[in-house]
């Protein structure tokens, strides 16, 4: 394929969209010779080539008083993308996560008659569905991350495609620090890792409940140890204080996720992308996110439509849909799908989510069983390249074919 003289403009907003976009950028240039790629990004995606007008990892905030702070600067980089769109016509906009700035930049495409590419869409099938008016009027390609988005978003009216999840290319090329795992391996009895998530918020709503649970479980099985996996140093401080306070025999280390879930019988960890890590390493685990009681019985019950929380459960079911969705309780008859026992709870639910890593602990049968059900997942769900097969899909678009690749159609088959 000829890629001289085209150029795509990236929009992309967190630090792991970064990442995503530095993988698939890498993949198009080597299927487009020549190609340039412009927009905004962060330092992973200028490393790979892009010409960045923004790093907007700097502008990567929480909270509605933080957003609103940056609206101006917001409001100055769309219409910066609007010239840019207008001055040198990029072949196509890709847009990656973000969905709160994405969509104007989408829309001012859209004005330009410049074809748009979502590349993981916002899970508008979990809450706020009424936002997929938006893919219809503004994206012409949905490239979907997860195996049951293709057909949710297609009976919305969509164009989408399953290329597979970004994240799983990136987990395939982590090289663990040996030396560490062997410091590991020399302490005696087995690992319980806490993962209390990256977010300063998430982490203190959390930790206080991991730790409690890691509590009872030593309190059972006195002969097992653990480890905190901390994004910050800053969050580390805060999470040594509240286990001393605790008296638990807890190590807290930074940058050391990929080793301390490698290493772990089991781990107990706040909601979000890491569960698709402890899948990856079939990591038996308990999963929560507990939020402040307002969240937790208003927005809750208004936005969200859809059975459990946590994505590998997703995954994991035939129907992510029920006729009727009732909170879910672990052992309640119904859920035998799910592979981690999940708690979205305002309230103290630690002796529960401690009973799992207790259970695991002392019933090897029970223990070996789940693995091998996250392993038979994992492997279904990893045998392609999302970065691969989404930029097989993109240069054909931009050649002219607008037909989904062979490897695109093959993945939906082994969906």
């Amino acid at each position: 394929m000829d890629g001289t003289a085209m150029n795509i403009f990236f929009s992309v907003g967190e630090p792991s969209g970064d990442l995503h976009g530095a993988n698939l950028i890498r993949q198009l240039q080597q299927r487009l010779p020549g190609l340039r790629t412009t927009g905004f990004g962060g330092p992973k995606m200028a490393a790979a080539g892009c010409e960045l007008m923004q790093d907007m990892t700097e502008l990567a905030v929480m909270g509605l008083g933080p957003v609103l702070a940056k609206l101006p600067k917001f409001f100055e980089l769309r219409r910066r993308a609007r010239e840019a769109f207008q001055q040198s016509r990029p072949d196509a906009v890709v847009l990656i996560d973000y969905p709160g700035f994405n969509w104007h930049i989408a829309r001012a495409a859209k004005e330009q008659g410049i074809p748009v590419i979502y590349y993981g869409l916002p899970q508008l099938w979990a809450w706020a569905s009424w936002r997929v008016k938006k893919v219809q009027r503004y994206v012409d390609h949905a490239l979907c991350k997860l195996p049951f988005e293709e057909k949710w978003f297609r009976e919305q009216g969509c164009s989408a495609t399953y290329v597979g999840h970004p994240y799983f290319d990136e987990l395939r090329s982590q090289q663990p620090d040996e030396a560490f795992v062997a410091t590991l391996r020399q302490k005696p009895g087995r690992l319980i890792t806490l993962l209390p998530g990256s977010r300063t918020q998430e982490v203190k709503n959390n930790l206080p409940l991991l730790l409690r649970a890691a509590q009872h479980v030593h309190r059972a099985v006195p002969d097992v140890h653990f480890a905190i996996a901390s994004y910050n140093d800053r969050q580390a401080a805060a999470a040594r204080e509240m286990s001393a306070a605790m008296r638990l025999p807890v190590e807290t280390h930074v940058g050391r996720t990929c080793e301390l879930i490698r290493e772990a019988h089991s781990t107990l960890a706040c909601s979000g992308s890491v569960s698709l890590e402890l899948l990856y390493h079939a990591r038996p685990s308990v999963i929560v996110y507990k939020v402040p009681w307002v969240t937790y019985n208003v927005v809750r019950r208004a936005l969200i439509n859809v059975q459990y929380f946590t994505l590998v459960n997703l995954l994991a079911v035939d129907n992510i849909h029920p006729p009727v969705l009732r909170p879910y309780e672990p052992n309640e008859p119904g859920h035998e799908q799910v592979l981690f026992p999940e708690y979205g709870t305002w309230k103290d639910r630690s002796a529960d989510v401690a009973a799992h890593a207790i259970e695991w602990l002392n019933n090897p049968a029970a223990h070996q069983a789940l693995v091998g059900r996250l392993e038979a997942l994992r492997d279904r769900l990893t045998s392609g390249s999302a970065s691969s097969t989404a930029a097989d899909y993109i240069a054909r678009v931009l050649c002219g074919d607008s037909a989904t690749s062979t490897s695109a159609a093959a993945m939906r088959a082994a969906a």
